[in-house]
């Protein structure tokens, strides 16, 4: 599969033409609970889960654009949504969603001549859902 037309949604707000770059990733914490009945080998279960939203901003500056809402949205949790593709939610085009820490904002990065951008990966704050329908 190639990402042409990733759809995410921020606090609420479609960002997929803020952004050109998206990746949710979740993990399960490892617990050792290896005993002398082991045998020898290490034995491990599931913890806590966690997860992040890595995106990558084009920033803009205008009044009411990206930079206005990051800078709000700054220390709070807020609602995400991410799918591969603009297309219907589905099995083969599944959503996915949750909260996000909003923990930086960098609304000036570059050197002369480079276009606005950064990169921030955000905490999830709760569970992550899967949606098919």
């Amino acid at each position: 599969m190639v990402l042409t037309a990733a759809y995410v949604s921020l606090a609420g707000i479609e960002r997929s033409g803020d952004l050109n770059k998206a990746e949710l990733s979740a993990e399960v914490e490892e617990k050792d609970v290896t005993t002398f009945k082991s045998l020898g080998w290490k034995e491990v279960v599931g913890g806590l889960k966690s997860g992040s939203l890595a995106l990558s901003f084009k920033n803009d500056l205008a009044a009411a654009a990206v930079d206005q809402a990051m800078w709000d949205a700054l220390g709070t949790v807020v609602p995400f949504v991410v799918r591969a593709s603009q297309a219907a939610v589905g099995t083969s085009n599944p959503q996915y969603s949750g909260n996000v820490l909003v923990k930086s904002w960098t609304p000036i990065a570059g050197a002369p001549g480079d276009v606005n951008e950064s990169n921030h990966t955000y905490p999830t704050s709760g569970p992550v859902v899967r949606a098919t329908a």
